[in-house]
């Protein structure tokens, strides 16, 4: 074969073969491929990339916003913070003056003083009705041993009887007792540590407000004759918001005072009516007191044991008889 030949043939065979991008796109079994044959497939609708120049740019004025917002609030925050401060230094250095409504502090200098008594005796208070559970917890444990032993020693059973009914008798008033002191604590309670501290909460406002407003005002008196007109609209502001507090306050104490007198009125009757009868002995009075200022946690009276009797049968003498 000559080598026009070979070639020719070389090119026939070239042409029978099937093109490159036909041979790729086909499977080995020889049948045709079914995806596309363009290498750029288009996004479908749901994955389509979203348009974020408008949206993005609202966001960014947002946050832009809000953090200039925030950025200014704590510059005044810091500035407020730090004329304070000095405003405080220098009341107690005495280079500066200080707003005072004379009959005001004397109403708040008494609160804070009726309170830490009033939690004085509330300490007290819950100290001894400690000790009274106490006693009528072990009286209550003696009225059952005595009970106990009025089972196991026949010729003993009534004088045990007897005791361990006055032993319930006694339990049963002490709970009483407890009754009526809880009673008491807890008015004394709401009144000291949630009324009077409501009352002081408004008073803390209120003395804030006045460092705020002598800052600014001093802050005036230190400018001269040609102050700024933000420096005026801030102390107009923190003048109304001070003389605001200042009439709350006064309010509140005033409704304060005949609250608490109304109060302890109740409260110190019922206390003085409820020991006075227990330690007396006097049961109806004790009951008496808890009824009327209906007292919850009262345990039912009842007698289990007939009463004690006022007289005994006198034990035989062992002395010797008598010789004439």
């Amino acid at each position: 074969m000559s080598k026009w030949q070979s070639e020719r043939s070389i090119h026939e065979m070239l042409k029978d073969t099937p093109p490159l991008r036909e041979s790729s796109d086909s499977i080995t079994s020889g049948t045709e491929a079914k995806f596309p044959t363009s290498r750029s497939m288009p996004f479908p609708p749901a994955y389509a990339p979203p348009d974020v120049s408008q949206n993005g740019a609202a966001g960014n004025s947002t946050l832009l916003r809000a953090g200039s917002t925030k950025i200014e609030s704590i510059k005044n925050w810091s500035v407020s913070t730090y004329k304070c401060t000095k405003q405080l230094l220098y009341e107690k250095l005495g280079k500066s003056s200080r707003t005072v409504d004379t009959e005001l502090e004397a109403q708040i200098e008494m609160l804070r003083e009726t309170q830490r008594k009033y939690s004085g005796v509330l300490r007290l208070s819950a100290a001894l009705t400690a000790q009274l559970a106490a006693a009528a917890a072990t009286q209550r444990a003696l009225g059952e041993a005595f009970a106990d032993l009025a089972q196991k020693s026949p010729e003993l059973q009534n004088q045990f009887l007897y005791n361990a009914d006055t032993q319930r008798s006694l339990t049963r008033n002490g709970e009483t007792l407890l009754a009526a002191l809880h009673f008491f604590n807890n008015a004394l309670n709401t009144l000291t540590n949630k009324t009077m501290e409501d009352t002081l909460l408004t008073i803390r406002q209120y003395e804030a407000a006045r460092v705020e407003y002598d800052a600014y005002r001093s802050e005036l008196e230190a400018s001269g004759g040609n102050p700024p007109e933000l420096l005026l609209a801030n102390i107009e502001r923190h003048r109304r918001h001070y003389e605001r507090l200042r009439d709350d306050s006064a309010v509140k104490l005033k409704l304060l005072h005949e609250n608490r007198v109304k109060v302890m009125n109740k409260q110190l009757l019922l206390f003085h009516n409820a020991v006075s009868a227990y330690f007396s002995g006097n049961n109806v009075a004790l009951e008496a007191a808890v009824r009327h200022f209906s007292v919850p946690g009262v345990p039912s009276q009842h007698n289990s044991h007939p009463p004690l009797p006022t007289t005994q049968t006198p034990l035989p003498s062992t002395s010797p008889p008598r010789t004439a």
